[in-house]
């Protein structure tokens, strides 16, 4: 699989670590929620069919972090942009 970092250009994934999916907001800690909403927000979470976000960290390249667009069927990527960039 490729992803294409706006910085870098197409790098193989083997440069990036996977940080996971952008669903929405994760529970932290120290803000008073409970070890069950973590523990929800971990390990019990969809796995949905087809194109998501996800977010990725370049860590051999440019080190920036990824929002990326991606088919989990056939892991072909429609869009990346920085993680800071606002959602469209």
């Amino acid at each position: 699989m490729r992803i294409p970092c706006p910085f870098c250009g197409e790098r193989d994934s083997g440069e990036f670590t996977y940080a996971g999916a952008l669903l929405g907001e994760r529970p932290g800690f120290g803000g008073g929620e409970s070890l069950d909403g973590v523990f929800e927000a971990v390990y019990i979470r969809d796995n949905p069919a087809g194109s998501h976000q996800e977010l990725w960290y370049h860590g051999f390249g440019c080190r920036g972090w990824l929002r990326v667009t991606r088919d989990t069927r056939t892991h072909a990527i429609a869009a990346a942009s920085l993680a800071i960039e606002a959602v469209e």
